[in-house]
């Protein structure tokens, strides 16, 4: 049986994750393989980190998603 879920300290975990996302596009861009890297690599930690809480995946799962979008819709708009 899976240990129950910290909420506050995973919510924690994301306000840091957050900040930490920032910093990392300011070093080293939104189009580098390095960043995308390391949102894959981060956004993994915290999921095995909660030995991959079906709430923490899906959670992790849809920032990512939600940043793919945001930068996408950055690029595109960019380009007009």
């Amino acid at each position: 049986m899976d240990r129950k879920l910290d909420y506050k300290a995973f919510y924690d975990d994301i306000v840091a994750w957050i900040a930490d996302v920032n910093m990392a596009v300011m070093r080293a861009g939104p189009d580098s393989s390095e960043f995308w890297i390391w949102i894959a690599d981060s956004s993994g930690f915290i999921c095995r980190k909660y030995n991959d809480n079906r709430l923490v995946v899906k959670q992790m799962v849809m920032l990512v998603e939600w940043m793919e979008e945001v930068f996408e819709q950055r690029k595109n708009k960019g380009a007009n």
